[in-house]
């Protein structure tokens, strides 16, 4: 038996519209509805409205589905009991919402004269390029003058950036930005009973208390809508309140029953987080009407008895009743409110029907990666310090350091890193471990002690909540650079940067950034330390996230150039970056020989900078001409340039080597320049043969460019890298760099001599 449940529910109000008491007496409008409350009529009856618009918005949706116009739905139903606390946060109060908001955005709205959230609602809905904040990509709730970054449908993933943004008003205030949000502002953040209990979600809740137990202001509002059920899975009753009514460190706030009682108890939750600083979690009880989303059939999984329970405790029927019993408006005015509502927001429905639609692929993904070198270029010169003003903050400039490590990959790297603090007030430096101790392989030493604990300071043990850090810090003007111990750590978050922080400025049409540089030891080839956890050669995961800047410096002069162009990148565009640092290379001093000091460099100063496109060339000889091309990055480049040595003086075969550099995006045009003047190409990736790098890319560019060099490929083997040496069976070694390289080259001959390859 299938049920029309739109026509049920709506049904319903409007039988008790037409057959309740007209003989209640009308109360004043500025009267409260119940002494003591705090709401008054007036409020009472906006609130009402605005859920009867949110309310239609789904009804619309459902209707323009049925003919094709509209796409995927999820609506509010259910849920329009949360327009009370949009109601009552300021527009300033940046608020990170659950995709059943709809009353809560009506409300928001009501404070913005001349905005059109129903309008703009429904162009979200059936995915019209003039939609305000995502143009058509995604129907989300979201609003630039709102202050309502958008949110995608990932299951809890907002929450970590919420807490990040708390945590980041009252430093951001410090620093000078952020200015565009009052001191007693506060972050809202809503979402599910299904989604409290998802790993994310509980991160980021633990980490709001971890703030408040060591001291730290957390303006955060924790709002979790309580339907009772996740899509078709239960919640178990009294599950919400069990597990966080008794949390150290989190007010908990139930807010339940008639109108005021939810007015005056989330009242309540708010004026604690504003005037403690201190976070709330708000348990809204709601129940969720017509199925998880517009596909969802709710029958199959629900009786017809449990949904007629379940559309009994519509909150509209409920808070109508109390405002003819209250006196707040007489059945008819209600009734014509209703009515003039649906009208209006099915007029809009149809308007943005015939609103224009995302056409071509630029439309689509011109706000997913802002690229404008020069003006990064610009920006990574600016501003600079004159050398007394660098001296002051650095304590001794680091291109004069005495520390017999600070010509390495790290020391350099600790030098581009205090350059950057000491010229950007906006920048912040923060992980585990690299505050006090100075980063577990030394490259933050020092910088907590010259800089401050409010820019370079440690968290707690969990990349989720570094992420969401520096995505919230992101969102008000800071400049993050935060630390992932080790690559293989960044799979325990990688949401917060695929799902999240590099979709944003896809999703708001670039309103809203979170510029970042994610600092990553990583890649294999460590000595006397070793396990796959610590030796991850993989990067196909971040490859895979459209709009990421992957970054790999190999040597100490490259890695402060190019840290300084991802910052200026990062500011300037709003670009997320990851930047990975080869962790077997920090402290390289030697590249042929021992004692040779082959792999120090000299620290290059500010401005001197490396953007995307830009690889290194290492040639053989001082001619340029070369027999083969050599392309690698980190690790991969200081075993091709050994094997460089080796070519010239016993084959006579003259390799030029390309530093990569940046692997996403690839350095194409220049690798299709330099294989257009060589018989032969071999790339020399670290990584796992299968997506683990770049090798497939990099091959499949250049075949499909028409490019007539032999190609080949050294590459590590699909395997975890294991411990001591044993690593040599799986990792690349130069002998197989030398092997590949002579046997590419083959019977072609170089420089006029032939050469045979090894069997």
């Amino acid at each position: 038996m299938t049920f029309d449940r739109v026509p049920i529910v709506e049904s319903a109000l409007d039988a008790y519209l037409a057959s309740a008491p007209r003989d209640v007496s009308r109360l004043a409008p500025d009267a409260e509805l119940r002494p003591g409350s705090g709401i008054t009529m007036r409020a009472a009856i906006a609130l009402f409205e605005d859920q009867v618009t949110s309310r239609a918005i789904d009804v619309a949706a459902r209707e323009l589905k049925k003919t094709n116009r509209s796409f995927y739905t999820i609506g509010s139903a259910g849920h329009e009991n949360n327009a009370v606390v949009g109601a009552q946060l300021r527009i300033n109060d940046p608020a990170f919402l659950h995709y059943r908001s709809g009353g809560f955005f009506m409300a928001r709205a009501r404070q913005l004269p001349g905005s059109t959230p129903a309008f703009d609602a429904l162009l979200g809905i059936v995915a019209s390029s003039e939609e305000p904040i995502a143009g058509g990509r995604h129907k989300v709730w979201g609003s630039r003058p709102l202050w309502i970054p958008p949110q995608t449908s990932t299951i809890a993933s907002h929450l970590p950036k919420a807490v990040g943004l708390a945590f980041s008003l009252a430093r951001a205030r410090r620093l000078g930005a952020g200015g565009e949000l009052p001191p007693d502002a506060i972050v809202l953040c809503s979402f599910g009973d299904a989604s409290a209990n998802h790993a994310t979600a509980l991160a980021a809740i633990n980490t709001a208390r971890y703030a408040v137990r060591i001291g730290l202001p957390m303006p955060i509002l924790f709002v979790c809508e309580d339907n009772g059920t996740g899509i078709s899975v239960p919640t178990p009753e009294g599950w919400i309140a069990e597990t966080f009514s008794a949390q150290p460190h989190l007010r908990y706030v139930h807010a339940s029953g008639e109108l005021e009682d939810v007015w005056q108890a989330t009242s309540d939750a708010i004026r604690h987080v504003r005037t403690a600083r201190q976070p709330a979690f708000l348990h809204l009880p709601t129940v969720r009407l017509w199925g998880h989303a517009g596909s969802d059939a709710e029958h199959a999984y629900r009786s017809g008895e449990e949904i007629a329970r379940i559309e009994a405790q519509d909150p509209l029927l409920r808070n109508a009743r109390r405002l003819v019993e209250s006196g707040a408006a007489t059945p008819d005015e209600l009734r014509a409110l209703v009515a003039e509502t649906r009208e209006r927001v099915m007029a809009a429905a149809e308007e943005a029907t015939h609103r224009r639609r995302l056409e071509t692929t630029r439309d689509v993904v011109a706000p997913l990666a802002p690229d404008h070198p020069s003006r990064a270029a610009q920006r990574a010169a600016h501003p600079l310090l004159n050398e007394d003003e660098r001296r002051e903050a650095l304590g001794g400039l680091p291109e004069e350091a005495s520390a017999p490590n600070a010509r390495t990959l790290a020391g350099i790297l600790n030098g581009a890193l205090a350059d950057e603090l000491a010229r950007r007030p906006e920048l912040i430096l923060f992980g585990e471990d690299v505050g006090r101790k100075g980063g577990v392989y030394n490259v933050t030493n020092a910088l907590q002690r010259r800089f401050g604990a409010g820019r370079v300071f440690d968290t707690l043990l969990d990349e989720t909540s570094i992420l969401g850090i520096a995505q919230g810090a992101a969102h008000i003007g800071l400049l993050p650079v935060p630390e992932i111990q080790y690559l293989a750590y960044i799979h325990n978050a990688l949401d917060q940067v695929r799902g999240e922080a590099a979709s944003l400025q896809f999703f708001s049409q670039a309103q809203f950034r979170n510029p970042m540089v994610i600092r990553v030891p990583g890649l294999a080839y460590q000595k006397g330390f070793g396990g796959h956890f610590h030796n991850d050669n993989s990067v196909g995961a971040l490859r895979d996230i459209p709009g990421l800047v992957l970054a790999v410096p190999s040597r100490g002069d490259d890695a402060a150039r190019m840290l300084r162009g991802c910052i200026a990148m990062a500011a300037e565009d709003g670009r997320v970056v990851v930047f990975l640092e080869p962790i077997a290379l920090y402290h390289e001093k030697d590249l042929y020989a021992d004692g040779d000091g082959g792999w120090l460099t000299d620290y290059p100063p500010p401005p001197s900078h490396l953007l995307p496109g830009e690889p290194g060339v290492y040639e053989a000889d001082a001619s340029g001409e070369a027999d083969l091309l050599i392309v690698s990055y980190a690790n991969g480049l200081r075993l091709s340039l050994q094997a460089q040595r080796q070519l010239a003086e016993r084959h006579g075969v003259r390799a030029r080597v390309l530093d990569l550099r940046w692997l996403n995006p690839l350095p194409t045009q220049a690798l299709r320049q330099h294989a257009s003047h060589v018989p032969a190409v071999l790339i020399v990736d670290e990584c796992r043969r299968t997506g683990g790098g770049v090798a497939d890319a990099i091959i499949s560019d250049l075949a499909e460019s028409g490019a007539a060099a032999e190609l080949a490929s050294v590459r590590a083997v699909d395997s975890f890298v294991p411990l001591g040496p044993a690593t040599a069976a799986v990792l690349v070694e130069i002998t197989d760099i030398l092997d590949a390289a002579l046997s590419v080259v083959g019977e072609r001959g170089t420089a006029g001599l032939k050469v045979q390859a090894p069997a």
